[in-house]
């Protein structure tokens, strides 16, 4: 098992506008089967305007696979467009569940 974190640092005023495309896309991963994301937003860290979205899956190739099929549906795609415009920069962390 993997737990896979997608870490953005939003530009000022854009954190809900970031949230609210990562719910499109936890929608349509509902709807494919697949757990729900995980989105968290900062209270107090490193950065200001800080969003989390986490993902379990049960191995790498299936989080590729997700990403596939999730950004193939049409809805997802239109809601995910333009979000590299609401972020100054991001990372992936990916762990081994134990």
């Amino acid at each position: 098992m993997f737990m896979s974190r997608e870490i953005m640092h939003c530009k000022p005023g854009k954190v809900k506008e970031l949230v609210e495309k990562f719910k499109v896309l936890s929608e349509a991963m509902k709807g494919m089967g697949y757990p729900p994301l995980r989105i968290y937003t900062d209270v107090s860290g490193e950065n200001y305007w800080t969003v989390v979205a986490e993902q379990e899956v049960k191995s790498i190739d299936e989080m590729a696979e997700l990403a596939r099929k999730t950004m193939s549906d049409p809805a997802v795609s239109a809601a995910m467009k333009g979000y590299h415009d609401l972020v100054n920069d991001g990372r992936r962390e990916i762990y081994r569940v134990e």
